[in-house]
């Protein structure tokens, strides 16, 4: 019996595998004997913040491109011209331009990413309402029963919003689709760039046995150098492993690698997963001391973290200050708030007396600005401070200047703060 498959171009459904599209005879098709019938996926965009320059910058399309900054930042992601030299996300830049010295390196514009995650997270939502975000790059679906909503089956509607992204944004993204989680963001891994992969319940136990341990999220170097040690290096070895025998050396940890090398993950799909925290940082290519220059790379941070709230939809209560001195030492402070923001001239007043009292502890080599305790925006920036009579206008101001950036661009106004 041949298997269902799909043409990812036309998107016609037709019997058969390994074979053109008989419609349009596109050699982009998938077959898969379960193709009909798995339903959860996980979209990943490819090379995201490169992607997204890429596409506003037509000179750099076939150039490598490397999104960070300085000498001793970190590589915040790299297309896949410069991954081909060896470079990859949270590397430092000095080795990054050491592998690659011709990229083009690109100062990340969170706010404009965060405006496109926007975009493409509305049209997953027009898919189905069980989507879970887990970064401005990547969401699970869960498309179970919109069969007749949609008119297709989950593969068909995925091939279709792929198509969409592409077509309508100019950027692609990677599909996994499975029966469960853990193994859609496996699948979604598998095919890269403008891949879309397919592991069904038949196939799990085979694919699973040689996958190394590292598969498993949370299974870093050190921990697969544990379970190595313990003659443990694939998921074929764990699985084989007595379940008892693993919880008594791993804890509930062992528990979670045993169900997750068998292929279980009952874990749903949860659009009402609770972001914890967000933060943002920066690594110097100098240290710096200076009081007045911290007080400015402290205000561009809170702007940018203001704007990953307020695309969020979110407040915090709890404004967090990091810095890391040039003896590595980490310095944390951290300020509860009566009510919860997402403003960046009240994150800035928060943070700068905490920076103040411990600016002569430098120089330093980092700066971060983060928001705990986030609660809906519709509880946040009240504005109604009775000890600060210039709050609201304050409050009106910087919503104006919302108003104007978005309209004309993040760069249309500045504010003296950000000034060198």
């Amino acid at each position: 019996m041949c298997p269902a498959a799909l043409c990812r171009d036309c998107l016609a459904a037709f019997d058969g595998a390994g074979q053109r599209c008989p419609t349009c005879r596109s050699p982009r098709t998938i077959a898969h004997a379960e193709l009909d019938s798995l339903a959860i996926a996980h979209l990943d965009c490819d090379a995201f913040y490169a992607s997204v320059e890429k596409r506003d910058d037509p000179a750099l399309a076939d150039r490598p491109v490397i999104i960070g900054g300085g000498k001793r930042g970190v590589v915040s992601t790299a297309c896949y011209i410069a991954r081909l030299s060896g470079v990859k996300s949270a590397m430092p830049m000095f080795k990054a331009l050491r592998l690659c010295p011709e990229a083009v390196v690109v100062r990340p514009r969170m706010e404009h990413y965060v405006a496109v995650s926007r975009q493409i997270r509305a049209m997953m939502l027009e898919l189905t309402p069980l989507v879970e975000p887990l970064s401005l790059d990547e969401a699970f679906l869960d498309l179970s029963g919109t069969e007749r909503l949609h008119g297709a089956t989950p593969a068909g509607v995925l091939a279709r919003v792929q198509a969409r992204i592409e077509r309508e944004l100019g950027l692609t993204v990677s599909i996994g689709l499975s029966h469960n989680k853990f193994l859609a963001k496996i699948a979604s891994e598998r095919d890269k760039p403008r891949g879309f992969c397919l592991i069904g319940r038949a196939e799990t136990a085979a694919f699973l046995a040689a996958q190394p341990a590292r598969l498993i999220w949370g299974v870093g170097a050190a921990a697969a150098a544990s379970l190595e040690a313990e003659g443990l290096r694939t998921l074929g070895d764990i699985r084989a492993r007595d379940r008892a025998q693993l919880i008594r050396r791993f804890g509930a940890q062992g528990d979670r690698l045993w169900r997750l090398a068998q292929g279980e993950d009952a874990r749903p799909v949860s659009p009402d997963r609770a972001m914890k925290s967000i933060s943002h940082e920066t690594t110097f290519d100098e240290d710096i001391g200076d009081p007045v220059a911290l007080r400015r790379q402290l205000w561009a941070l809170c702007e940018q973290l203001s704007a990953r709230a307020k695309a969020r939809d979110l407040g915090g209560s709890v404004v967090t200050l990091k810095l890391r001195r040039a003896d590595f030492r980490l310095l944390s402070r951290r300020q509860t708030l009566d009510a919860p923001t997402q403003m960046a001239d009240r994150l800035y007043r928060t943070a700068r007396p905490m920076l103040d009292r411990d600016v002569h502890s430098g120089p330093f080599r980092l700066i971060g600005i983060g928001l705990q305790n986030l609660s809906a925006s519709e509880s946040a920036d009240p504005g109604d401070d009775l000890l600060d009579a210039a709050a609201q206008k304050r409050l009106a101001a910087e919503r104006a200047t919302d108003r104007i950036r978005a309209r004309f661009g993040p760069k249309s106004i500045r504010l003296g703060r950000s000034l060198p």
